[in-house]
């Protein structure tokens, strides 16, 4: 979330030093159903442009059935060698086979929600250093010290919770959740159908299986159960409905092995992506349901998450993980090696906790 912002300031702070270097387009803009990129950045590049940035490409109306976007943009690199251009779109994007090989030409970064730490200096709370997770495991104790010696980490903690994960929350706070609404219908009826050419009638169904992950999130998937609900006769096309609202970062799937086909791979367990989208089906959360996504939400970029037979979570394959409030009975991973406790309303923890 925030690319469109992104793209706007770097445009802005680019034409600031040269008029005219930059030049942003939206390709969901009517103006698209008749031009093509190529044409945009021909004209561009004539008239001395330098740097081009394209937004929403997943959203682009090809002209012609043989050729995409990354075709069209794969021209214009070749053409133009000497011409940035910057594109963005969905994340669920990774699920199209796109018909221009970009592959040696472009340079990919995958743009997430907040972590807690980047809410903290994005909103000049405080700011703290990236971390791996072996030094935090490490001087948990003497980190977290530090952190409360400056601020009271508690309340802004469960604030992130709520709001904490897109950054436009700033720009209306009082209109937050209704347009984080407005975000999922977009992804579900508009981007999803864009990339994968689904029909509408199966984007219903994506909304009424989103709904049904969110009543018992972590969800354990019962997929005969689910497919006679939502009229699915083959459970593989099931399995596709999960990847395409894992790849659009609406869930996070949870499997014992992480090796495999995931799009063939029935996951064990299912998560909302992030606890904001929690407020968007219940006012008032389950607490032990917010704190199980936001461990996997903040883990899941950096280590490879599985889960095990004991605990909420392994990591990386090697350290075991059990998740819950300040008085959690700690007695189920006594005599299990590299365990640890990730514990909501403490301020300093102790040991493995």
């Amino acid at each position: 979330m925030g690319k469109t912002t992104m793209l706007l300031q770097k445009a802005k702070l680019l034409n600031a030093g040269v008029n005219n270097a930059a030049l942003y387009a939206s390709l969901d803009d009517p103006y698209f159903y008749k031009r093509n990129l190529i044409e945009v950045a021909d004209e561009f590049y004539k008239n001395g442009g330098k740097h081009l940035f394209f937004d929403e490409v997943h959203r682009y109306p090809s002209k012609d059935p043989e050729h995409d976007w990354s075709s069209e943009l794969k021209t214009i690199y070749d053409r133009y060698p000497d011409l940035t251009v910057i594109y963005s779109a969905s994340s669920i994007l990774k699920l199209q086979k796109a018909k221009g090989d970009l592959s040696r030409r472009k340079i990919s970064y995958n743009l997430p929600g907040f972590s807690f730490r980047e809410y903290l200096d994005f909103n000049d709370i405080e700011k703290i250093e990236p971390m791996n997770l072996d030094h935090l495991l490490t001087r948990h104790v003497e980190i977290s010290n530090q952190i409360i010696s400056k601020v009271k980490i508690i309340p802004h903690f469960k604030a992130y919770l709520r709001t904490g994960y897109y950054p436009f929350y700033n720009e209306a706070p009082d209109h937050y959740f209704e347009r984080l609404k407005d975000v999922i219908t977009v992804i579900l009826e508009n981007d999803i159908p864009s990339v994968t050419g689904i029909p509408f009638e199966t984007s219903i169904k994506l909304k009424k299986l989103l709904s049904l992950i969110s009543e018992s999130a972590p969800y354990t998937p019962n997929l005969s159960l689910i497919s006679k609900e939502l009229f699915i006769k083959d459970q593989r096309t099931l399995l596709k409905y999960f990847s395409f609202l894992e790849n659009a970062e609406l869930i996070q799937a949870l499997s014992k092995e992480a090796t495999g086909n995931r799009i063939l791979r029935k996951p064990d367990k299912l998560f909302l992506n992030n606890t904001n989208l929690h407020y968007c089906f219940y006012s008032t959360p389950n607490i032990g349901t917010q704190r199980e996504t936001f461990f996997a939400n903040q883990l899941r970029n950096h280590h490879l998450l599985t889960f095990p037979e004991t605990g909420n979570f392994k990591v990386d394959d090697t350290m075991i993980f059990e998740i819950g409030g300040k008085n959690k009975d700690k007695s189920q991973l006594k005599d299990i090696e590299n365990a640890y406790f990730a514990l909501d309303d403490i301020e300093t923890g102790y040991g493995n906790t």
